[in-house]
């Protein structure tokens, strides 16, 4: 985080990674990824590493039947991806935060 006016703030590549989160989930049962992938590339800009990082965690944790159209498009597109599809998965397989029971 970085401090600013009023306490701290989120860096920007932090806020490029929400913005890009946000892309991908909404159009996440979409029929048409390319464009999709279209509008993540114009957001990410020069920062490839910050598209390849949520785009492929991204993938890998919501990846089933449903958004298969999607991720799969992601894995082929966005040169990087492979790391964070195993990244997203292994957080996929993780047990839910909850409280532990006493």
């Amino acid at each position: 985080m970085v401090r600013g006016q009023g306490g701290p703030r989120l860096s920007k590549p932090t806020l490029l990674s929400i913005e890009l989160d946000s892309i991908c989930s909404r159009n996440r049962y979409t029929a048409d990824p390319a464009s999709v992938i279209a509008e993540l590339r114009a957001a990410a800009g020069n920062r490839i590493d910050v598209l390849a990082q949520a785009t492929g965690i991204f993938a890998g944790y919501h990846d089933d039947q449903y958004t298969r159209t999607l991720t799969e498009a992601l894995q082929a597109e966005i040169d990087g991806i492979g790391r964070w599809v195993q990244v997203g998965q292994e957080r996929r397989g993780r047990d839910g935060h909850a409280t532990p029971q006493t």
